[in-house]
């Protein structure tokens, strides 16, 4: 008997020690107290993602982040373009000194711009080779055999540009339409290349140029996010990068993110780091079961970030899905919103770095509480409002949450016998109050 008397009182002790003292305020790990995330990205830019899959996605709520090739945009000011020495010297030397270690990045990078029209293949299967299988050797095996069609006149002169017909082109005009939906748009370059075959001159001029084109036609909030194409995890390349872009879909590389891309066979759910920030690219043919799952099982823990990669739809785009697909999977992820935050690629990551870099104080004062939320974060961007979590007396039926000239209401809700309210809060802002709400 005084052996359960004992485990009795142990129980209640625990029991009480887990009930917050009132006024005690945390930051959610999910924006709205959810227990996971997901974001919809599209690569590329092809049409029919605007056309089909972005109203689809606005008659839900739910918005998404397209990684646009900004130079296949009419009206953009940067274009393809090689960037060093005449092209025409690059060629005379090719029939003398066969492409080596030293000047394989500068032959990769000119090679797609010499005005002939089919020599830009030599630079993606070159690319391919040296960033996936680092085989240098057959690399520049390629890219001689293509310098030596070229001397031997195999190749047609090429356009200035070579342009899609306009029925199947998206407008920065149609673009700046959907941000205005909640959608977010950022580079996925200015050409699309093999960014690990390109040299420091040419590697700068994607990633800059792309992002001073969405810089000019659409604001500096899509400046935030990249995607290096084809999914390169090349080092140099994605350091490039990462010197200009707060985020990229290659590598967050951030200590409390466990990264696992597209290829990872890893269970996220065995991981021991904060955050998990796990890809999934769906395929024509992935099974929609198996689509399923991921939302499934990032649902049912809570430190999942799903980030989909979508390509192209209805027909048009790489490894398209169908229209009536995307309805199906869609509807699903939005069945199961009561637990998952859908956001934007760039929403999710400035809250988990927010909150990770972030401190909340709160204090009594009268029947008032006070929040002071604040991170180091130094970069102006990071400005998205955190959900907090404060324990409120009993009494309480609601309250009113104060910051600055902002208002808003809070239900009471309860959680382990303490009564609590979630609201949102802009971190290195005003002070925030809550006051009970009178009947």
């Amino acid at each position: 008997m005084l052996a359960k008397t004992r485990l009795a009182a142990i129980a209640v002790l625990l029991c009480c020690a887990a009930v917050a003292e009132v006024g005690d305020t945390t930051i959610t790990k999910w924006q709205y107290g959810k227990t996971a995330a997901i974001s919809l990205t599209l690569d590329d830019g092809s049409v029919n993602q605007f056309r089909v899959a972005a109203p689809i996605m606005d008659s839900l709520g739910l918005p998404a982040t397209f990684f646009i090739i900004t130079g296949e945009i009419p009206g953009s000011r940067y274009h393809g373009t090689f960037i060093g020495r005449p092209t025409k010297a690059i060629i005379e030397e090719t029939a003398s000194v066969p492409t080596n270690k030293d000047n394989f990045f500068e032959r990769a990078s000119a090679v797609g711009f010499l005005g002939l029209q089919g020599t830009l293949a030599f630079h993606t299967n070159a690319g391919a080779i040296y960033d996936e299988r680092h085989d240098l050797a057959k690399a520049c095996q390629v890219l001689d055999d293509g310098y030596a069609k070229v001397r031997q006149g195999a190749f047609q002169a090429r356009a200035e540009r070579d342009a899609l017909p306009g029925a199947n082109r998206i407008t920065w005009d149609a673009l700046r339409e959907l941000a205005r939906h909640g959608h977010e748009f950022a580079s996925h370059t200015v050409t699309h290349p093999r960014l690990a075959a390109l040299d420091d001159a040419n590697l700068v001029y994607e990633l800059e140029k792309s992002r001073e084109e969405i810089l000019n036609q659409l604001g500096s909030k899509h400046t935030f996010s990249v995607e290096c194409p084809y999914g390169t995890e090349n080092e140099r390349a994605v350091a490039f990068a990462l010197e200009r872009y707060q985020l990229a879909r290659n590598l967050m590389p951030d200590p409390f993110v466990d990264d696992l891309d597209r290829a990872s066979q890893v269970d996220p759910a065995a991981s021991r780091k904060e955050y998990v920030r796990w890809q999934r690219g769906p395929l024509t043919a992935t099974p929609m079961s198996l689509m399923k799952s991921w939302v499934d099982t990032t649902a049912a823990h809570d430190d999942i970030w799903l980030v989909l990669v979508f390509h192209g739809v209805d027909g048009i785009g790489w490894q398209a899905r169908t229209g009536e697909d995307l309805k199906e999977y869609l509807g699903y992820i939005k069945s199961k919103e009561d637990r998952v935050w859908v956001a934007t690629f760039q929403d999710v990551a400035k809250y988990m770095r927010e909150r990770m870099h972030g401190q909340v104080r709160s204090y009594w004062d009268g029947d008032v509480i006070l929040t002071v939320l604040r991170d180091d974060l130094k970069d102006v961007s990071y400005n998205l409002p955190l959900t907090l979590k404060t324990s409120v007396p009993a009494s309480w039926r609601a309250a009113e949450v104060r910051q600055g000239d902002r208002k808003t209401h809070a239900e009471v809700m309860w959680d382990m016998e303490q009564s609590y309210v979630l609201y949102q809060a802009v971190p290195n802002a005003e002070v925030t109050t809550l006051t009970p709400e009178r009947n």
